[in-house]
């Protein structure tokens, strides 16, 4: 059991993390921060934690665990501003989508205590943000990616495979560089995508009279483009490279489709489509295998 968590970002994901190391017995107190006052109030308030800090530092002071649960773009500065209280038996963690501009923040910020940090993308939450939307059983059966380096303590990198395992997560390792190519296909091109489509729509004439329209296919589809802006924009400027590298192999399919399409080709269309309806049917949720 820990003695104390230090949450930095008090909204849906810390939020539930914090809920369901209390619910799992795995922590005896919570101290909470967030930029905002109002929602480290309404967190306390909702008994996510116990007791409010007035900044970042003042959270982790005392604390044997920390969840840095904020933007990644705002990961450096937070790193900077609680860099003289972490330890070398200090646990610290991240939830954030990418992984190297992560790792890179980390190496610049934390320096000496970089050992300390095992960065951890749990693959979950929802469209919706806040900590009034926390619930503890987020992370329940979720795969979670740790991403150590080469300083990562191996004792911290055991402590937090235990942690995400006592909450009944699927724990997996993999290089920062490979978790940011496998999510920019799987996770942070959909949600471009699904963001242009909505664009897209709003941007036509008629667009609002076609969505009038739109069935359960068009929702399901467009599903991911209700998820939070600014979280989407960093995700999406960190991992630029990856992300335009999807996109542009996305972008070859889309015109290979388009020409069969104007050249009436339909033979080669089906055959196509035919894989891709084959490949969805018989797809199952990918296992990576660790890599050290």
């Amino acid at each position: 059991m820990f003695e104390q968590l230090g949450l930095i970002g008090c909204g849906l994901m810390g939020g539930s993390f914090a809920l369901a190391l209390k619910r799992a017995g795995l922590v005896k107190r919570v101290v909470g921060y967030s930029k905002s006052p109002s929602t480290t109030a309404q967190a306390r308030q909702l008994g996510v934690i116990d007791i409010e800090a007035p900044s970042a530092l003042l959270a982790v002071a005392g604390a044997d665990i920390v969840l840095l649960a904020v933007p990644v773009a705002a990961t450096e500065a937070t790193f900077k501003s609680i860099k003289h209280l972490i330890t070398p038996n200090t646990l610290v963690m991240d939830v954030g989508s990418t992984k190297r501009d992560v790792v890179d923040a980390a190496r610049r910020a934390l320096r000496e205590q970089v050992g300390s940090f095992v960065p951890a993308h749990p693959i979950t939450g929802k469209e919706v943000s806040g900590v009034e939307h926390a619930v503890a059983d987020l992370y329940t059966g979720k795969h979670v990616i740790l991403t150590p380096i080469e300083r990562t303590q191996p004792e911290q990198v055991r402590r937090a495979t235990e942690v995400w395992s006592a909450l009944q997560c699927h724990v997996m390792t993999m290089t920062p560089e490979s978790h940011d190519a496998a999510f920019a296909a799987v996770s942070h091109l959909p949600h471009l995508i699904a963001f242009a489509m909505m664009h897209s729509m709003l941007t036509q004439p008629q667009g609002e009279e076609y969505l009038k329209l739109a069935g359960p296919g068009f929702r399901d589809f467009t599903r991911i483009a209700a998820s939070d802006p600014r979280m989407w924009r960093d995700v999406l400027l960190a991992n630029k490279e990856e992300v335009l590298a999807q996109s542009q192999a996305f972008r070859r399919t889309l015109q290979a489709m388009e020409h069969m399409i104007e050249n009436q080709n339909g033979d080669a269309l089906e055959g196509l489509i035919t894989q891709a309806s084959d490949a969805r049917t018989d797809w199952r949720m990918v296992s990576f295998k660790p890599q050290k």
